[in-house]
């Protein structure tokens, strides 16, 4: 039996899909979230074969969430089922780490067997993305600044964000304040920013928190 975990915020998308994965012999929903939250606390303690992950989530943005659930459970299957366009996210989220992307105006079909084919270990997007891959019409997706920081940039990232002193972010990380300096500089550099309330701001806009 495939173990399933649904993250939605829509309660009525998490309702269909679990009467439409109970109508099948083989799929179970282990649990279901709402949030990027729950779903990370849920990750280490529920026994699940794959996640089925919306991008837009009320609080951390999916493709963030995804990035922390590899980091822990990274031979967890995620399969990103949204409705955003497959031309704008796909590659953005395969990069990430998940092993599929799949749009929610699929056929039941396909989404049956985009759930088979990474849980079998293969990654998957639809016919018709793959076939532009190949025709080469679609090509690798620009990466957004954060994206480009290093796990360590990230943590002083979010701590910037809220407000906490270089010189607290240094004991915290068991760093010097001039480590912890050259690291902000270095954000600000890639996020093209100049202070610390606009990378509270790029924090908030992109969903990044919370740590």
């Amino acid at each position: 039996m495939v173990r399933i975990v649904i993250v939605d915020d829509h309660a009525v998308v998490r309702s269909g899909l679990r009467q439409f994965l109970a109508a099948t012999e083989d799929f179970e929903v282990a649990a279901e979230a709402a949030t990027g939250g729950e779903v990370l606390a849920l990750v280490n303690s529920t026994e699940a074969d794959v996640v089925l992950l919306d991008i837009t989530l009320p609080d951390i943005n999916g493709l963030e969430v995804l990035k922390r659930i590899k980091l822990v459970q990274p031979a967890l299957p995620v399969l990103i089922f949204s409705m955003f366009s497959e031309e704008e996210f796909a590659l953005p989220a395969l990069h990430a780490g998940a092993s599929g992307y799949l749009n929610k105006d699929s056929p039941p079909a396909q989404i049956l067997t985009a759930i088979r084919t990474v849980v079998g270990g293969g990654r998957y997007v639809s016919p018709a993305l793959a076939e532009r891959l190949l025709d080469g019409t679609i090509h690798a997706a620009r990466r957004l600044p954060h994206e480009t920081l290093s796990p360590r940039e990230m943590a002083v990232l979010l701590l910037l964000s809220k407000g906490v002193p270089l010189t607290r972010i240094a004991e915290q990380m068991h760093l010097s304040v001039k480590t912890i300096s050259t690291y902000r500089s270095r954000i600000l550099d890639k996020l093209n920013v100049q202070s610390n309330a606009e990378i509270t701001r790029y924090v908030l806009q992109h969903k990044l928190g919370p740590d």
